[in-house]
C-alpha cells in the first residue's frame, strides 16, 4: 500500500515579519509560507512594503534583514517559527548619542552628592 502523504505538498511554515517605521511603533505580520521561502519572499508576502514607503529600498537605503538578531541576505531561506526583522538605518551612532545625552545633562547630573562615598 502506497503512503498517502507521498504526493502531498509539504505543510506551510509559520513565520513573522516585523518592521518598526518609527521609535516605539512596530508593524508585525504572521504568515504561512511554503518551505524554503526566502527572506525577500516573506517581505513581499507580508504586504508591509505596500503600507510603508521606506521598505521599497531594502538593501539600498540602509534597510537590512535580520533573523534572530543577526543580519541576513535577502535570499536566506526562512525556517519555521523565524521572525524576520526589517531594520532601519541608524540616524546617529549609538556612542555619539550617549555623548550628546551626557553633554545635554550638564553639570546638574554630574555633581556627586557629598557623603555618597566612604573615605
Amino acid at each position: 500500500m502506497a503512503d498517502a502523504d507521498a504526493g502531498a505538498a509539504p505543510a506551510p511554515m509559520q513565520v513573522e515579519v516585523a518592521f518598526s517605521p518609527a521609535p516605539r511603533q512596530v508593524d508585525r505580520v504572521t504568515l504561512q509560507l511554503a518551505p524554503g521561502a526566502t527572506a525577500a519572499q516573506a517581505l513581499a508576502a507580508s504586504g508591509l512594503a505596500a503600507r510603508h514607503a521606506a521598505l521599497g529600498a531594502v538593501g539600498e537605503g540602509g534597510l537590512a534583514f535580520g533573523i534572530g538578531g543577526r543580519a541576513v541576505a535577502p535570499d536566506t531561506p526562512m525556517q519555521p517559527g523565524d521572525r524576520l526583522d526589517i531594520c532601519r538605518a541608524l540616524k546617529v551612532d549609538p556612542k555619539e548619542a550617549r555623548r550628546l545625552r551626557y553633554r545635554a545633562q550638564g553639570e546638574r547630573g554630574r555633581q556627586r552628592v557629598s557623603g555618597s562615598r566612604s573615605r
